[in-house]
């Protein structure tokens, strides 16, 4: 596998690169499944359906008993970044190099203003680091790591004239990005005045802090100290004082990498109350591992889990994060990659509060919650469709340019091998560390070929991404996920047929936001959802494939990829509701 970068071909000179048929796979999106083929051109979907009239010269790809799904997307990564005086190793090629291999094709990184700097510069620091290198398509989210009537102004500058619309803040990290209740009220208002988004890193940076002092006046100065100065209970506080907040000024929330089950818990009993929607992000690092691994007797090997807020040391916590996504009591799953070298890291060695905070994920987001979720019938391909991809273009206004394989949106694609088979390990991954979070676990499930932008960049496995082929994608402010939508927005395309192929002109390729979503059904463990009723619709699928207490089905000798082969009617599901509705019901 070659992990050069390929130089970009001019369009005209490209054949079988810019026309492309995806033929006899299961197309995957949030709300159905159907047989279908997809067709390609100039970086575009153009048809989606059976039967379909193509150009020669198209090159072909056979997804037979392969799922064909949109590619993902990352709400949360931090490349090159400077931290606590290091700076992450995977920059912006080689950390959307990873995210391509593991079948994310869009990723949403983080501006981090330091206190006192401009917004309006930091930005264009950002843009000036990622457009020459990204592999896939980036859009940014700004930090507002300080208060005044400077930073209010620049919000709105960056809304109006830069494509941004959410705004991350700090309740940790005291001294550095911390901002204070006052200060929150003020940015959050702001937010719901632009019709942005504001994110918040919900914990206790006081608390955090008082804790920190003491544990190292006890000589508590390794790893584990980390996690015992923000417990749970820190999370959850923080969590429902973020909440409070919000719905104080009247502002829609989403709360990043949310990381222990008191967490969640607050975030349900808040929506009870909530006025406004607040979406939940979970990591792949949530889900994969723990926080045991805190107390490894190396130093190494501890100090590469660190991150904020923590692992948590209870092993019951990753299978109820999954569950929560199951539930929709969480929304989204991020990375938050942020690698540091192995010396970067040993900066904290005799004392963990200078342990630069990150881990890997970037890659094998997808196949970690694959495995954890969909291998043991917790959540079914629609919802994996849905927190890997879908949610995160509708709540960031990418939908449905992003987020959904159908006529008129980009090229971003991903053929799924539910069989396939690997072990996770540094030693083959691309990120820049030599340590994996998650090394040595065994998935079944992953990309077999991943298209951006209509260019195959993973190809039967082997990566062949183009350095400065992504580009920078402008999100507009009013996302109909987050504030509805408005009288003027078009219309939900109508259902189809599978027997109607759908195609599309280069007119029609346009970033309108229709509504429509999912809404809680289930599957069986023998996914007597797809097989066909007199209508020519399966029943609805979107959530799980397992109820809580029945056997893990990773432990079975049941198969999706087997089901999916037996299957020889073509399916269609269709379910229609806004993903992210009033918070007053859990939705």
């Amino acid at each position: 596998m070659t992990n050069a970068p390929v130089k970009k071909v001019p369009i005209h000179l490209q054949s079988s690169q810019n026309r492309l048929l995806i033929k006899n796979g299961r197309v995957v999106n949030e709300d159905g499944m159907e047989d279908a083929d997809v067709y390609i051109e100039d970086g575009i979907i153009k048809q989606v359906g059976r039967n379909l009239i193509i150009p020669g010269g198209t090159r072909t790809i056979d997804a037979t008993g392969k799922l064909v799904m949109p590619g993902g997307i990352d709400p949360h990564t931090h490349f090159e970044l400077e931290m606590m005086g290091a700076k992450t190793a995977d920059d912006f090629y080689k950390g959307t190099r990873a995210a391509v291999a593991g079948g994310t094709t869009t990723v949403i990184d983080f501006v981090l203003p330091q206190k006192g700097q401009s917004l309006i510069e930091a930005y264009n620091n950002w843009r000036q680091k990622a457009d020459s290198k990204v592999c896939c398509d980036y859009g940014l989210h700004v930090g507002v790591t300080w208060w005044s009537p400077a930073v209010r102004r620049e919000m709105a500058q960056l809304v109006a004239e830069h494509g941004i619309n959410s705004f991350k803040m700090f309740m940790a990290y005291k001294d550095a990005w911390m901002l204070d209740d006052y200060e929150l009220c003020h940015a959050m208002e702001t937010c719901a005045e632009l019709r942005a988004l504001p994110q918040v890193h919900a914990e206790n940076g006081n608390i955090i802090a008082h804790n920190t002092e003491k544990l190292l006046a006890a000589g508590i100065t390794g790893p584990e100290g980390h996690q015992l100065s923000r417990n749970e209970e820190v999370e959850a506080e923080a969590v429902n004082r973020a909440c409070v907040i919000a719905n104080q000024v009247n502002a829609p929330l989403y709360i990043v990498h949310m990381m222990s089950k008191s967490a969640v818990e607050a975030l349900r009993l808040a929506r009870r109350r909530q006025r406004q929607p607040i979406f939940g992000e979970t990591l792949a690092a949530t889900v994969g591992t723990d926080g045991t691994h805190y107390r490894n007797a190396c130093f190494r090997h501890a100090a590469a889990h660190v991150l904020s807020p923590p692992l948590r040391p209870d092993p019951t916590t990753p299978e109820a994060i999954v569950q929560a996504l199951a539930d929709d009591d969480l929304q989204l799953i991020g990375s938050d990659n942020c690698t540091f070298a192995e010396g970067d890291k040993a900066r904290g060695r005799d004392n963990f509060a200078h342990i630069p905070n990150g881990v890997n994920g970037a890659e094998d987001r997808m196949a970690v919650l694959w495995q954890k979720a969909v291998n043991t019938g917790m959540m079914d391909p629609c919802r994996f469709v849905a927190v890997t991809s879908a949610t995160a273009a509708r709540v960031f206004n990418l939908w449905p340019r992003k987020g959904v394989i159908a006529a008129g949106s980009d090229a971003d694609v991903v053929v799924w091998d539910p069989r396939l088979q690997r072990t996770i390990s540094a030693s083959n991954h691309h990120h820049a560390v030599d340590f994996n979070i998650f090394e040595g676990q065994n998935v079944s499930g992953s990309p077999q070929y991943v298209i951006v932008n209509g260019r195959v960049c993973l190809d039967d496995g082997n990566l062949r991404v183009v350095e400065g082929l992504g580009k920078f994608l402008p999100t507009r402010a009013d996302s109909p996920a987050v504030y509805g939508a408005p009288a003027h927005a078009p219309a939900a395309p109508p259902a189809h047929t599978p027997h109607s192929p759908r195609s599309v002109t280069s007119a029609e390729h346009t970033n309108g936001t229709p509504t429509g979503g999912y809404e809680e059904l289930h599957l069986n463990k023998q996914l007597e959802s797809m097989s066909v009723s007199g209508s020519g619709c399966s029943t609805p699928t979107g959530r799980k494939m397992r109820e809580p207490g029945q056997r893990d089905l990773q432990n079975s000798t049941f198969s999706i990829s087997k089901e999916m082969e037996g299957a020889d009617t073509k399916t269609s599901v269709r379910v229609r509701n806004p993903p992210g509705g009033k918070s007053s019901v859990l939705w």
